[in-house]
């Protein structure tokens, strides 16, 4: 037997806590906790208070304030918490507790309420551009933000499509990443915007774009970015209008924000089904070298594989480290600027930035993996469940995350893309990842 203990509120329609009906309230009190309880509101069809009102359905006597009974049923562990606050809240009513004996505890987890809208988690307000914004100006402007693409609209408003990282590099020029430019030198950077200046917004930008209502619900909006492979969706109102932006970080946060601690959970025997671990996601990135690769060929992995990290492991599969491209920026740019900058340089093939680097090179072949990767990295075990994964990435603002076992081999990498598709698929889909 689990031990449970019942909270009955009797009261009525009119009773309010702080301007709110009180139903609403409490119910709104008991969601915030993200504790193991279920409550439920029932609105009674005829009755009577201490003062001699009669509620009825009944024509002749019809009243506007009808008895409600609120039930919350939670684990005995958490009614000293959360009884004074209730109580509290009940102005006008009855609190009745009992002590309840519960043979099964069973519930269905999922990341999300599923009655959560676009607009409740979006960012609002989001920076846009318009189609005759030089692209030298969109650069400078993602540059200082957290996100990599931006909105363009037309003169109502009205996003016409989007300016993406992808966009630039490959229809607008950029040679580097943004990351990447954000940590160059100055000239360099100079030298990069002024080629840009002399494209706009419009010769490059995804069209038209993707969006999506504000007043979806979220679960709509994860499935239109999963079919349509977009990482953001701008959000619009009633009459079309950019109102805010949702991306893959607004709902892990939102996860964050909204779910309730399951690993509590399954420590008071409450049995929670459908539970997706980092293991369940099928396909990862799984390239790795071992630290005595040399860094040309750590480049040209990275080149070739269009991805920005590789992992360092030794003999046995143990994870060592990670090499990123901003490491080995800084690795080489105090003793090689133009070096290591037109080896990174995305327009540049491979093969003829060793024609025109041939000294540099030689410096690349002379270095190691083990010489420039990053050993303070954060990794998450494949037995983690994904909400540790999503809270890592979070917390760490990591969009990439190398997966180990318990005997710390090296299984591969997770990204944001993967933790959706499998956090979302639908029950007896195979997830997909990335």
């Amino acid at each position: 037997m689990l031990r449970y203990k019942v909270i009955e509120i009797f009261t009525s329609e009119e009773a309010r806590w702080h301007g709110q009906p009180l139903y609403d309230a409490v119910v709104g009190f008991v969601r915030e906790q993200k504790m193991a309880a279920r409550c439920l509101v029932t609105r009674a069809t005829d009755g009577c208070y201490e003062n001699g009102e009669i509620a009825s359905r009944k024509i002749e006597i019809l009243s506007f304030n009808m008895p409600l009974r609120i039930t919350i049923v939670l684990p005995s562990i958490e009614f000293d918490r959360i009884l004074p606050s209730v109580e509290e809240m009940v102005t006008e009513g009855i609190v009745t507790v009992q002590e309840v004996d519960v043979i099964a505890h069973k519930t269905r987890k999922r990341l999300l309420p599923r009655q959560i809208k676009v607009r409740d988690i979006m960012t609002p307000s989001p920076t846009r551009v318009t189609q005759a914004t030089p692209l030298d100006e969109v650069v400078r402007l993602l540059l200082t933000a957290v996100y990599t693409g931006v909105p363009v609209v037309d003169e109502n408003s009205r996003p016409v499509g989007i300016v993406t990282q992808t966009d630039l590099i490959y229809k607008g020029g950029m040679p580097l990443r943004l990351g990447l430019l954000a940590a160059s030198n100055g000239d360099q950077l100079a030298a990069v915007l002024e080629t840009l200046a002399s494209k706009i917004a419009r010769e490059v930008m995804t069209s038209p774009a993707v969006i999506i209502n504000g007043d979806k619900l979220v679960t709509e909006a994860i499935d239109t970015m999963l079919t349509k492979k977009v990482k953001r969706l701008p959000v619009v109102d009633s009459e079309g209008r950019l109102q805010g932006m949702l991306s893959r970080l607004d709902i892990f946060r939102a996860i964050m924000r909204e779910s309730p601690e399951w690993t509590t959970f399954a420590g008071q025997r409450i049995e929670v089904s459908n539970l997706r671990l980092v293991s369940d996601i099928s396909r990862r990135d799984t390239h790795a070298v071992l630290p005595e690769t040399p860094v040309e060929e750590v480049i040209r992995l990275i080149d070739s594989n269009d991805f920005q990290r590789i992992s360092v492991v030794d003999a046995d599969g143990r994870f060592l480290g990670l090499i990123s491209d901003r490491d080995l920026l800084g690795a080489f740019m105090p003793d090689h600027p133009e070096g290591i900058w037109n080896y990174l340089a995305t327009l540049i093939p491979f093969t003829e930035r060793g024609k025109r680097y041939r000294e540099f090179g030689e410096t690349l072949r002379s270095r190691t993996a083990a010489d420039v990767m990053n050993v303070s990295i954060v990794t998450v075990r494949e037995d983690a469940p994904i909400d540790e994964a999503i809270r890592l990435m979070i917390e760490k603002g990591l969009k990439r995350l190398p997966v180990l076992n318990a005997a710390g081999r090296f299984k591969g990498m997770i990204s944001r893309d993967s933790l959706l598709r499998t956090g979302f698929a639908s029950q007896g889909q195979k997830p997909a990842g990335s």
